[in-house]
């Protein structure tokens, strides 16, 4: 047996290996779909085409390197893939190099890491262990002599590589061009070409800001202005005015825990109370990406999309931004943002600096020990409890971000916490998301008890909200099961990125459920509305929900869109009420202009623009009426 692979030449049977374990990496863990034969053959090719162009770079080494270069890159090639399995486990998406720029989170992750790796991925690295075996059985002196082979196996080797492309530009045309959907990149090139593109990508950004001028911003606020801004007086125009403005960013938290039930019980049944006295947005949709919590922090505050690859908090904190902290410090509001974690992770003690917040109370500001510590760190109800001191010693009216943690994968909490039910499923991470969705809501509860008692009621504004999804398309087998459903169809997939969305006006306490299609872009406008701020310019995504003259348009930073009447997704178009497919030309034109969003947006945070653009904010004299 030996003797015969000693004829073939070694980089050959590596590259072999390899490429069988990436095709079954693609097949089997990140499961990417299927849609023609066509794909199928991509699929097969990519693996074959990016292995055979790594290892066959050994032809141009010296006899006595070839076998320690061979080991090494299906070592480092096995890390890649590895790192990439983790993280798509979590986020169902794949690492880009802004992310890699994070990696001053990963310290605080902890038991989440743990809990996704698998002692089967072991199997992962099989293929390193037998090229390390069969290294030391081969003898260069009986290999094929390489040196006839450099230019035919370098040629064999990009011809591989361009058909891979050309055959993936047939399939998918503009796959370039669209690099919103890693999944359709790393489908048809390959996880490892793809790292090397996002690299292109990364360099290409750095670029924009040197080279940017003034002249942008002007044709994104002409946009802005035409196609999103309002032009009527929302109805709660200047109801906040001069009160206290208290947001709750609700830690994955998604819509479909609201007014649900497990094994009888609510799961949140607190919100569910709260909501028949609110104004509650039912089709309210996250629009993170990679930064995740993060990037609904830049979403809210600034009205901007966040990125498609990394998070604007890492990648951009320093440029200049319009955010809500900033505009109502010139309108007399302090600001404060309350959140028990190390102020370092996601770089907020320098990002919240750039968004013009007066003070951030971080885990330092809190007393935290092993019993009131769950999961990722200290418990929402006594986070909750400890933070009431600080939010009363703040100078009104302030404006200020409470951000909760026990809500946070692996969804952890101890038995003696659980007042709901675990899910029987086949996910771990789903039936336990249920026992701390519940806890949050009990924590929700008590703090609200707790702002009466300290009279901060009264004269505030309590918004509630997600921050961005829980349970990713990986759990789809049993979040299909819970919903009682077949499958997660893609239109399914979208409609789980709906999260609550929850105003509550202490004195109009009558139920006001609203439909309308909406999003995270859109409260900014709608809060700085509500405080009796507003500006006759700017470069706002977003639109204020409580005017009508303004069609529904909400965008997802993997070009996804809802409106109305429609939700787009993975080039279909669905109706968004029955879920059922239409034809394409019913979203084909806004298609377009959710691309032109995303990319004005882009070009704003990647070239700086806003350092060349001064929005002033007027308060606005109204008269409130109350319902």
């Amino acid at each position: 047996m030996l003797h015969k692979y000693k004829k073939t030449p070694f980089y050959a049977i590596a590259a072999f290996l390899f490429a069988i374990k990436t095709y079954m990496v693609y097949r089997f863990i990140f499961e990417l779909s299927i849609e023609n034969p066509l794909q199928e053959i991509i699929l097969l090719i990519n693996p074959i085409a990016t292995a055979f162009i790594f290892f066959t770079a050994v032809v141009w080494f010296k006899p006595e390197k070839q076998l320690k270069y061979t080991r090494r890159i299906a070592l480092i090639g096995s890390l890649i893939l590895y790192f990439n399995v983790i993280y798509f486990r979590s986020f169902s998406d794949f690492l880009t190099i802004p992310v890699l720029f994070q990696s001053s989170n990963a310290g605080d992750l902890g038991s989440s890491i743990l809990q996704l790796v698998h002692t089967a991925d072991l199997l992962l690295f099989i293929d390193v262990a037998i090229i390390y075996y069969l290294s030391k059985k081969v003898s260069l002196d009986v290999q094929p002599s390489l040196k006839k082979m450099k230019l035919r196996a370098t040629v064999i080797a990009v011809a591989l590589l361009v058909g891979n492309v050309v055959l993936a530009e047939m399939e998918r045309p503009m796959l370039f061009v669209r690099t919103f959907d890693r999944e359709y990149l790393v489908k048809n090139i390959g996880v490892f070409n793809y790292h090397i593109y996002d690299v292109a990508l990364h360099s290409k950004s750095k670029a924009q800001r040197v080279l940017a001028d003034g002249s942008e911003v002007k044709e994104v606020e002409e946009y802005t202005n035409k196609n999103i801004k309002s032009d009527q007086h929302s109805k709660l125009q200047g109801i906040a005015k001069d009160k206290n403005i208290i947001y709750i960013s609700a830690e994955s938290l998604q819509s479909f825990v609201i007014n649900n039930k497990l094994n009888g019980k609510e799961v949140t049944p607190f919100l569910n109370d709260l909501i028949d006295d609110s104004y509650y947005f039912e089709n309210f949709y996250h629009q993170t990406e990679q930064g995740k919590t993060s990037d609904s922090e830049f979403v809210i505050e600034n009205s901007l999309y966040p990125l498609s690859r990394g998070a604007v908090f890492f990648t951009h904190s320093q440029n200049e931004l319009n955010a809500v902290p900033e505009i109502i410090s010139d309108h007399g509001y302090t600001s404060a943002v309350f959140h028990a974690n190390n102020k370092s992770f996601w770089n907020r003690s320098v990002m919240y600096d750039t968004l013009g917040y007066d003070e951030f109370y971080s885990e330092t500001a809190y007393n935290v020990n092993d019993e009131n510590t769950i999961g990722w760190g200290l418990s929402d109800k006594a986070f909750f409890d400890q933070s009431i001191k600080y939010l009363k010693s703040m100078e009104e009216p302030y404006y200020a971000k409470f951000i909760t943690l026990t809500n946070h994968f692996p969804f952890e909490l101890p038995e003696d916490k659980q007042n709901i039910d675990k899910f029987d499923s086949n996910s771990k991470t789903l039936n336990n998301y249920f026992t701390t969705a519940r806890y949050t809501d009990e924590a929700i509860k008590q703090f609200f008890q707790k702002l009466k008692e300290s009279g901060e009621y009264k004269d505030s504004i309590i918004i509630i909200y997600g921050d961005h999804y829980g349970i990713s398309e990986y759990h789809n087998k049993a979040m299909s099961q819970y919903l009682g459903k077949e499958e997660i169809t893609p239109f399914d997939h979208i409609q789980l990125q709906r999260v609550p969305f929850i105003v509550h006006i202490p004195g109009h306490e009558n139920d006001r459920t609203i439909s309308k299609v909406s999003g995270q872009m859109d409260m900014k406008p709608t809060i700085l509305s509500m405080m009796g701020i507003e500006t006759e310019n700017g470069v706002d995504f977003g639109t204020d929900l409580f005017t009508d003259d303004v069609d529904p348009f909400v965008v997802l930073r993997d070009g996804s869109f809802i409106t109305q009447d429609y939700l787009y997704t993975r080039d279909t178009c669905y109706n968004r009420k029955s879920g059922k497919e239409v034809p394409m030309e019913k979203c084909k034109p806004l298609v377009a202009k959710a691309q032109q969003e995303l990319d004005y947006s882009d070009s704003i945070i990647y070239g700086d623009l806003l350092r060349f653009y001064n929005a002033e904010y007027n308060e606005v004299e109204t008269e409130v009426k109350s319902n």
